[in-house]
């Protein structure tokens, strides 16, 4: 078995900002891929305009960072980059707030993720619903 295994998953966002949870997926690509065993999962969003998060979902915490990047990265025309709708620089900025990435530990073939933790694809560009999330685990 290689210690090393890569699923893509493809997803459609949306049009409108978006947290959407990876959670079961990349549960349901570890109980292929680690096979019980110990490792590392990681999470890479390929895309200049989006990002991966570990955060709560469900109360209220993914709309709080919807907002929250709102506030940081407004949708106007300070933005030099300006392609697509109105305030779309932001969306190239935002990888440099929510990384692209994460390395998540698995052990016993599951996330090692805290009691309230899911893992998020958080995406704010409007003008490409079509994302791509690369899973790969290192065992």
């Amino acid at each position: 078995m290689s210690p090393f295994t890569t699923r893509v998953l493809d997803l459609t966002t949306g049009s409108r900002e978006t947290v959407t949870d990876l959670t079961s997926a990349c549960a349901d690509f570890l109980h292929e891929a680690a096979a019980g065993r110990d490792g590392l999962l990681n999470v890479f969003v390929p895309h200049a305009t989006a990002g991966v998060a570990v955060l709560e979902t469900g109360a209220g915490s993914d709309d709080d960072l919807l907002a929250t990047l709102r506030d940081l990265l407004p949708a106007d025309d300070r933005w030099r980059h300006r392609h697509g709708t109105p305030g779309h620089g932001r969306d190239h900025v935002l990888p440099a707030l929510v990384a692209p990435h994460a390395t998540l530990p698995v052990v016993g073939g599951e996330l090692a993720l805290g009691t309230w933790q899911s893992v998020c694809l958080v995406d704010t560009n409007v003008d490409n619903p079509r994302r791509q999330v690369r899973l790969s685990f290192l065992g």
